[in-house]
């Protein structure tokens, strides 16, 4: 490792943490904003600002006109998840995930955090209809999930932070798989095809030494094109382009890079460069499109509706966590994986905590699973109180049990 590497590596915690906290702020400042004006009598401004039509201008008609509330979730929220990719490489090459005994652990994890809240939730569930529901409590929403850990600074080590990452983006493949296989049609080869295009050119491109970023923004949007005509969630093209992306200061043939662009990795010059638009623009905007989840039509006196906010509130604050913890605590003692540096169990607590909220991705689940309409508002209902729930757990568990600034 360079010394530049080194020094950006042990400066890495102090340099993002006061704006990391900031940007936790505004995130939750900006989820309460939104949840107050869809229960607002302002309500239907609301759903009119996000239902807005863009059309992206393109010269080839390749995407139908999708609204604004796509192109947050699909288009913008993709930023987010080449940073979240960029943080996982570089820590996979010189830090807390370098060692595979480590970076197996918030993958078993992540199973444990999937398959008991789906257990917990059948068990409530009994009826047909509402087990459609079961996959709805197995959701780790990866923004609001690190924004809330973000507000905890210094009193977690930053390994814990990667394990969130890495088991978050876990529970979000295994999500668009549920949804490929139970909730649709299925996934479309075509789209892989192009999926492999856009990274053979990215590859190709490396090989031949191009350092700017600007010229990977081809690539990248074959490799989100791809995605979304697969059937997946094109925002996995920001996770795979940002594992993709040069470790090191000179890479592929051309060895010497221009002096203004060898002192620092790519992964670590594109991290720095995204990382304040990230937290202070793309995860705000995110909140404000997706919490205003309205409670209008809420009804919880029927049986069905009260099993499954039941289920899906069991299956978020007490099975994802429960989930968590028992398999990566079965991992270690098996010795299949290792805690990392400054990681205790009482840090793997907080991480199935924080593992509960569920928000986005589960509501999305909840819309392709129930057709009823108290079905559905009792889901959402579920959803939000589980999700305000376990960010305010994780939140005192790491004020009380944790010293720090």
């Amino acid at each position: 490792m360079s010394a530049a590497h080194a020094r950006h590596a042990d400066l890495w915690p102090l340099r993002f943490i006061s704006l990391e906290a900031t940007s936790g702020i505004v995130l939750l400042l900006a989820a309460a904003l939104a949840f107050a004006w869809a229960n607002s009598p302002w309500d239907y401004a609301y759903d009119a600002l996000w239902h807005l039509k863009v059309d992206p201008g393109l010269p080839v008609r390749l995407l139908p006109v999708h609204d604004l509330h796509f192109w947050v979730n699909d288009g913008l929220m993709t930023v987010l998840f080449l940073l979240v990719g960029l943080e996982i490489r570089r820590e996979m090459h010189d830090g807390a995930l370098a060692d595979v005994r480590v970076a197996a652990l918030p993958v078993i994890a992540a199973a444990g955090g999937v398959i008991v809240p789906a257990l917990i939730y059948v068990l409530i569930n009994t009826d047909p209809t509402a087990r459609r529901g079961w996959a709805i409590p197995t959701a780790t929403d990866i923004a609001f999930a690190v924004g809330v850990l973000s507000l905890l600074g210094r009193r977690v080590p930053p390994a814990l932070r990667m394990l969130l990452l890495t088991l978050a983006i876990i529970d979000d493949i295994v999500a668009i798989l549920v949804i490929a296989f139970f909730y649709s049609s299925g996934l479309a080869p075509g789209g892989f095809a192009i999926v492999a295009a856009g990274v053979l050119i990215a590859l190709i491109m490396q090989q031949l030494g191009i350092a700017a970023a600007s010229p990977y923004l081809l690539p990248g949007a074959l490799v989100w094109y791809g995605m979304l005509s697969a059937g997946v969630h094109p925002t996995l093209a920001g996770v795979l382009l940002g594992l993709l992306t040069p470790v090191t200061p000179a890479f592929g043939r051309r060895r010497r890079q221009p002096a203004a662009l060898s002192g620092e990795p790519p992964v670590v010059r594109v991290e720095a460069l995204l990382h304040p638009y990230v937290a202070f623009g793309i995860m705000p905007v995110f909140a404000l499109a997706n919490a205003g989840v309205g409670l209008a039509g809420l009804n919880l006196s029927g049986g069905l509706p009260r099993a499954v906010a039941a289920g899906v509130l069991a299956g978020l604050v007490l099975g994802k966590p429960t989930g968590i913890v028992l398999a990566a605590f079965a991992a270690v003692r098996l010795k299949l994986c290792a805690l990392p540096e400054a990681v205790r169990w009482p840090h793997a607590l907080l991480l199935g905590l924080l593992g509960g909220i569920g928000f986005t991705m589960s509501i999305f689940i909840a819309n392709l699973a129930f057709e009823d309409t108290q079905l559905l508002a009792a889901a959402k209902f579920a959803v939000l109180l589980a999700s305000v729930l376990a960010a305010a757990l994780g939140l005192v568990l790491g004020r009380r049990r944790f010293s720090g600034g």
